[in-house]
Parts: structure tokens; sequence; C-alpha cells
């Protein structure tokens, strides 16, 4: 494209930042809109996946995540008694070119705001931007953002597109899906929290114990207090409930742990006592564990969905933020090989359409979480021997397949363009 363009990406979220910065290095010009007027350090932990890293390395922050993440070691699930499933390497130490982070979203989200600001420049972030409306023309874009707090009408902008980042409640997504109601709600509930406690197995390990209707994650998140030879440890318990629970989006509700503590009294495995790490925990957040069907299209001429708004899913398989920042890079490529707004915008729709749609299908099944599902079924009293409940070879098969599906299998990682880390 000859001349510099404009976007107005909707949503201050790590979808949103990571597009600004890549749309930025391609020559396009941005305007970041976010509701919130204060952006903080919220939520708990995620995982980066290799793939995702790579793209963040490019944008010229490995510096920055080394001192903000965990470089996670091993993937490693078990059943309701500690027994070990499954065991793999994970990022540097499973031959990947770039890690895998295991990262507090909210100081993720501060590093990529930083970066923005610095890269780009601090007066293209728009906080306390709601985005009230949109009208499309033949030559641009017009987004009429109000305060969603009093209601008040605060600006209109002009674009000549517009990425509709905005999240799983997305308004872009509203208009263009009025009927498509609450997001689904798969029936089960996830309380989060994060707690200092001992280093457990490698002290850079991810694990997941239990089954489909109950379940366990932990991993570490800090850095600096694996300096100090303790770990800051983010967990997530997960039960099934009965009955509909209404949806939300914000991880800010706190709850008593007695709601579902109980259900892991007797989880103390020895190398992780889960009843103990609950117990310390200061602050539990609630989240209804929920996704969106996917769509059948994102691009609308030259307004376009990414991130959750294009394909909420389940946080299975440590992908949520993965695919958003796999959403960036692909647009951003997009412009680079496309000669207009409406056939760059197409173009990036359907590259990452099939690929999220599938990644959104395979979670609703447990993703490579399956096998903990399978074992549960076939020995729900435990076992003496593993592979007499599930082979090896079944058990390599889901894992493989399960990063082919998302875009991480290794060696088709390693031989794209780039060099590894800088």
């Amino acid at each position: 494209m000859n001349k510099e363009k404009t976007a107005i990406i909707v949503g201050g979220g790590i979808g949103g930042l990571v597009t600004a910065l890549k749309l930025h290095r391609v020559g396009v010009s941005v305007r970041v809109f976010e509701s919130v007027e204060n952006i903080k350090a919220l939520g708990v932990g995620i995982n980066l996946l290799p793939h995702a890293v790579r793209i963040l390395t490019e944008l010229g922050l490995t510096e920055d995540l080394k001192k903000t993440g965990i470089p996670t070691a091993e993937l490693n699930y078990y059943n309701k008694f500690g027994q070990q499933i499954w065991h793999e390497p994970r990022g540097l130490d499973a031959g990947y070119k770039w890690p895998q982070y295991s990262i507090h979203r909210g100081r993720l989200h501060i590093l990529l705001l930083n970066a923005v600001k610095k890269q780009i420049g601090e007066d293209v972030i728009y906080t306390g931007h709601h985005l009230k409306s949109f009208q499309t023309f033949d030559d641009g874009v017009e987004a009429a953002f109000e305060n969603k707090k009093t209601g008040e009408m605060i600006g209109t902008y002009r674009g000549d597109f517009l990425i509709a980042a905005d999240g799983i409640h997305s308004v872009v997504r509203k208009h263009f899906y009025p009927n498509e109601g609450l997001p689904k709600f798969s029936g089960r509930i996830l309380w989060r929290g994060i707690a200092e406690s001992t280093p457990f197995l490698t002290g850079k390990s991810m694990i997941m114990s239990g089954f489909q209707d109950q379940k366990f994650v932990a991993y570490p998140v800090c850095p600096e207090t694996a300096e100090k030879g303790h770990s800051l440890v983010n967990w997530i318990a997960e039960l099934a409930v009965p009955g509909d629970v209404p949806p939300r989006s914000d991880w800010n509700k706190k709850v008593d742990k007695e709601v579902f503590a109980p259900a892991f009294s007797e989880w103390d495995f020895g190398w992780l006592n889960v009843p103990k790490l609950i117990e310390e925990t200061e602050t539990v957040y609630e989240f209804p564990m929920v996704d969106r069907d996917p769509l059948p299209q994102w691009t609308f001429g030259r307004v376009t969905l990414l991130g959750d708004a294009a394909h909420p899913m389940y946080p299975i398989g440590s992908n949520g933020a993965s695919q958003a920042i796999l959403d960036a890079d692909a647009l951003g490529q997009a412009f680079v090989e496309q000669p207009t707004v409406e056939l760059a915008l197409t173009a990036y729709a359907t590259v990452r359409m099939e690929p999220t749609a599938k990644i959104v299908l395979t979670n609703r099944q447990n993703g490579p979480e399956s096998v903990m599902q399978i074992v549960e079924e076939r020995s729900p009293n435990g076992f003496k021997n593993l592979h007499d409940v599930i082979s090896q070879q079944e058990l390599e098969d889901i894992a493989n397949k399960y990063k082919q599906i998302a875009g991480f299998d290794r060696q088709t990682l390693n031989n794209k363009k780039g060099a590894g880390i800088k």
C-alpha cells in the first residue's frame, strides 16, 4: 500500500496492543481506544506458547518477557490421585527456538502497554473511550465513543479501517450478529488465585490434575520470586456445576473459598499440596467457562474482528492470548501483501478463521487434556500401570494432534522465517 493507512483499534487488551505494535511495524498509523479510564495489572496467570513468543520477539520484547515471565520447562498431566498420566518438555526444553512463558496476565498487559507508548507514542492510547457506534463509508470508518460510566459522548474519530479487539462481549460483533445472545456456558466454573509457595517439581513446571468435571491447574508466574527460592503459583480450580450460570466477562468478582475448596480437600500429592495452596491464597476470583460458536464471517468491508471478539474459546491448551497474538501477526502480514484495506482485511480473516474455529471446537472436547478424562473413565480408582489404561502411542497422538491444530508443532514452527531469540 502506497499511502499510509490509519487504524482504529477498539480494545486495549493483549490482542489490541499487539495489533497496534504489529501494524505500526508495517507502516500503518494506529490509535487504540480502551473502555477503562486507567489500565491496571488485573487478572491472574496465562501461558504464551512458542508461536506467540516468536511474534513478540520480532516486536522487540525478548528482554521484557525474560524479566516478566517464567520460561515453562515442562507440562505434566495427573489423575485426581496425583498419578502421572503425561509428561513433556515445553519451550526451549522441548527444542523450540522460542520459550513458552507462564506469566501474570496483568504484568504482560502493562508490558505491552509500555511497549506501545515507547515504540509508537503515548498519544495513541485513548483510555475511557467505550465504543458506542460506528459507520462505514467507501473510503473509511467513523467511530463514536462514550464514557461508559456516565454515558456522555466524548468523541468521534475517523480512520481507514476498524479492528474490533473488544473482547467476548464485543460491541462490533454484536452489531454484525445482533441475535447471537450470551456466550455459551460449559457447565463448569473456574476459581483462580495466586499464592506464594515452595517450588514444586522443576520450579518451572505447569501441572494439571483431575478430569473434565474436577480439575486443578498450577504453574509459577514470577521470575523475581523464583530468584529468591520461592514460587508465586497461579492456580485454577475447576468444577462442573448444575443449572445455568449467567456468563460474566469480569475477572474481578471475589468469592469465598468455601464455595469450592472442600472438593479438593484430599488433593495432597506430596509434591503439591492443593488444599494448602488454596488456603494460603488471599483472594480468589470466579469465572464461568464460556465461549462462542465460530462465525461464518469476520470481515465486513473496512471492519474486522480479532482475538476474543472473533473467537472466544475455553482456557484449554494455553491458547487464548496466544491466538490473539497470532491474529495480530496475520493482520500485519496481510497489509504487507495486499494492495487495499478491504483485500488485506479479507485475507487476514481467510487465514485465521478456519484454524481458530478448529481450536474452539477441539477445546470443547477438552483438547490435549482429554487424556485425563480418558484415564478417569477407564480407571476411576487409579492405576498400577498407566499403559494398562492408555498406551504411550495414544497419549502422543493426542498431544501431537493438538499442537498441529493450534499451530505450534515444533518442526513446522522452527522452520518458519525468523532466527529464534535475538
